[in-house]
């Protein structure tokens, strides 16, 4: 069966999500079926110990998150979506709608607070917290249901060297389009199902980053990379393939 398409088990369809990114593009997110948790405390929480900072980053809240509250309206039994996205953070519509799994949602713009999110401000943390102005490719998916809550260790790559645990995968597509939405959402069905380590996907858009995709000599889209572990490999379109793309991810060196 060639179809990457699958049942979403991974996403309950009542949940509260939130998604917080960092000034460099990383993503670390979470979705709660009971509503319940602390989310923000948690994430900054994970930040801390994934960047290894000298405290968690409570400053990015509330600038660089996203937020969704899929619920059941009493009177009419049918669930409803409330979605909104901080300034900084509302170009990331494809990303966040793959991850929640909302397919072409249009995320509304969070109000905007007069004190918050102040520019010079965030840029007084920068020297303390030179981490979060860094992409590491980071996309994580924080656990809620445990008791002391769990995530998947990313791979970071650092100045001086590699942590070459798990995979790193990015994948180039031409702007945002459903088709992108559905690539993105298929693509980590596939991969938290099938991989037995941790990954990072980020994605790249080559219209607004064609330097990007010179570099990784990419000349068509959508183009999947597998960047690590070694060797690099590719896959251009037919990205509806699950047999192609698990030969690539099985296609390793020293791993």
């Amino acid at each position: 069966m060639n179809n990457l398409t699958t049942n979403k088990l991974s996403t309950p369809q009542l949940f509260k999500g939130i998604a917080l990114f960092t000034p460099g593009g990383d993503l670390i997110y979470c979705i709660d079926p009971s509503k319940q948790g602390r989310w923000h405390l948690h994430l900054c929480s994970a930040l801390q110990e994934i960047l290894d900072l000298p405290e968690p980053p409570h400053f990015l809240v509330p600038c660089y998150t996203a937020t969704i509250d899929n619920w059941l309206d009493p009177r009419t039994q049918q669930v409803r979506t409330f979605a909104e996205a901080y300034p900084a953070v509302i170009r990331h519509q494809t990303l966040l709608n793959a991850i929640f799994g909302t397919g072409e949602l249009v995320w509304q713009p969070a109000p905007w607070q007069d004190g918050l999110c102040d520019r010079m401000v965030l840029t007084t943390y920068r020297s303390s917290f030179s981490q979060l102005w860094e992409d590491h490719d980071l996309i994580v998916r924080l656990d809620l249901s445990e008791p002391v809550p769990k995530y998947h260790q990313p791979v970071i790559v650092q100045k001086k060297e590699a942590i070459t645990q798990g995979y790193v995968l990015r994948l180039f597509v031409a702007g945002h389009s459903s088709t992108t939405e559905r690539i993105l959402q298929n693509l980590h069905e596939l991969l938290e199902r099938s991989l037995g380590h941790p990954y990072t996907l980020k994605v790249i858009d080559v219209l607004s980053h064609p330097e990007q995709a010179e570099l990784n000599q990419v000349s068509a889209t959508p183009t999947l990379v597998k960047v690590w572990p070694h060797p690099i490999r590719r896959i251009v379109g037919e990205l509806d393939h699950v047999e192609k793309i698990l030969q690539m991810l099985a296609a390793k060196e020293n791993f």
